[in-house]
């Protein structure tokens, strides 16, 4: 799983890569990002939608984009807030502060395309969402170390060096997650 130090940090752009990198290796790859939020989507062949970096990161691994890369996607709305669409359908739109209560709930559908993504595919290539080290987040988080722990996936943080401060976004990222949390890291990207 490769999650970020912040956004915009390239975590997108990795995992693509990655999965043209492990296709062309041979195996079957399949991108996943349990919850993304853009208003960018792409629409998979069953009118689903999912984040565009999904459907990009499926091309990638030269498989057709499904609505289980990105089992929850967030469209924001302005002040109403976010739709909320699980498995590419909209079920509902939320407030910010009320999506808290709503992501314990989302994490079976998160699980439920985990699953069946990794039922067909020799590797699932994990995309974070955010910051890993935003512990004002994490309870009941479904889109980083929530769901690492969840799936018992290795993390690797990724941080963006032209930022400045990588090596302390990095090292702060470990030393502010839960040590259970922090024991799921496997490695460290600039």
């Amino acid at each position: 799983m490769i999650q970020g130090t912040g956004s915009d940090v390239g975590k997108s752009l990795l995992v693509a890569g990655l999965a043209r990198a492990f296709t062309e290796r041979g195996l079957r790859v399949r991108p996943f990002k349990p919850q993304n939020m853009s208003n960018n989507a792409a629409v998979t062949a069953d009118g689903g939608e999912i984040g565009r970096a999904q459907a990009l990161q499926a091309r990638a691994a030269r498989v057709a984009p499904s609505v289980h890369m990105n089992p929850v996607l967030l469209k924001p709305q302005s002040e109403v807030g976010s739709q909320v669409v699980v498995q590419g359908r909209m079920v509902a739109t939320v407030k910010a502060r009320d999506y808290q209560a709503w992501k314990p709930r989302l994490m079976s559908a998160v699980l439920d395309s985990f699953s069946r993504l990794a039922g067909e595919a020799d590797l699932v290539l994990v995309e974070g969402a955010g910051s890993a080290s935003e512990v004002n987040l994490r309870a009941g988080d479904i889109a980083n170390m929530g769901f690492a722990r969840a799936t018992d996936t290795p993390v690797v943080p990724v941080g963006d060096i032209d930022r400045g401060g990588v090596i302390a976004s990095l090292v702060g990222t470990k030393a502010v997650i839960d040590p259970e949390d922090a024991a799921l890291i496997a490695g460290f990207l600039v």
